[in-house]
């Protein structure tokens, strides 16, 4: 919202939020104003274009609101409030009065019906699936038509979705694709458990993971078992020394550094890097598989 559209709004005595207010109460208050003839219409919104008359452009906005109520009333079905229906279409109409020009000779309801039935638009999109269900031009277009054309029917006919793609200017498949996700509903991956049950069953209690796979599970455990038997009968092979510089160097959380192993031997750092290297190496002949012979 402008800075001039939140101006606009400030002095509105008609807000649906507060202590006690209610839908009704508002809708009620709003039916009291009285609806401006055009001649009054037209002086107001040349004092507010011309003079930057915030009361002039109150006037227009309240004179209004019983008509965002009407259009509002409209969209009850996508089962979002009423009250926040409104909202929305209050800000559309604030809109509409700051861009409506008197000189085009025609009334504001007329003007400002675009401007609040996109941004009641916008809002159905923004909050009636947790995924958005259109983002492109068409998708939108064929949202709020399709609905209209599916209230009493089920699933189009060939020729129906031939008849609704051509009179929207969409292709058949876009209106399938459309009428899939206005079918389809929302799901929550991993749902809480209700007080009275177990366990939830949400798509995350039956979809595979990618390393789901019994004979992949397998094989890597005999794997690994595999790799740490041979690691240990390999080390049985080295030296008490050897082994224990390579334990401590490279199978210990808390790792010693060669110049810790060699004030604990008593020789050189660099006597230890020889003989941890001349360890791996022999490490690597034990653990290598020998060759088979080619058969004859």
């Amino acid at each position: 919202m402008t800075a001039s559209t939140a101006l606009i709004a400030r002095p509105c005595d008609f807000a649906l939020a507060g202590p006690g207010g209610s839908v009704d109460a508002y809708i009620d208050r709003v039916s009291r104003i009285p609806v401006l003839d055009r001649e009054e219409e037209r002086a107001l919104a040349e004092r507010f274009r011309n003079q930057d008359d915030l009361g002039a452009a109150r006037k227009l906005v309240l004179s209004h609101l019983r008509f965002v109520v009407h259009i509002a009333r409209g969209y009850r079905g996508y089962g979002l409030p009423l009250g926040d229906l409104i909202q929305e279409g209050n800000v559309g109409l604030m809109k509409a009065v700051k861009r409506f020009d008197p000189e085009l000779n025609v009334r504001l309801v007329s003007f400002a019906v675009h401007w609040i039935r996109a941004e009641i638009h916008e809002y159905v999109l923004r909050n009636w699936r947790l995924v958005k269900i259109a983002t492109t031009k068409a998708q939108r277009k064929l949202f709020f038509n399709l609905r209209r054309v599916k209230r009493n029917l089920t699933w189009l006919s060939a020729e129906e979705t031939a008849a609704v793609a051509k009179d929207l200017g969409v292709t058949p498949g876009e209106v399938n694709e459309m009428e899939k996700r206005l079918a389809a509903h929302d799901l929550s991956f991993d749902p809480a458990p209700d007080a009275d049950e177990e366990e939830s069953y949400g798509p995350s209690a039956y979809l595979p993971a990618p390393d789901a796979d019994p004979a992949e599970q397998v094989e890597a455990t005999e794997w690994e078992h595999d790799s740490s038997t041979r690691l240990r009968g390999a080390l049985e092979h080295l030296d008490a020394r050897s082994r224990d510089i390579l334990q401590r160097r490279w199978m210990s959380e808390d790792k010693a550094t060669l110049h810790e192993l060699a004030d604990q031997y008593g020789v050189s750092a660099e006597r230890i890097r020889q003989i941890e290297a001349n360890a791996m190496g022999k490490l690597r002949g034990f653990l290598t598989p020998e060759p088979q012979a080619a058969p004859a």
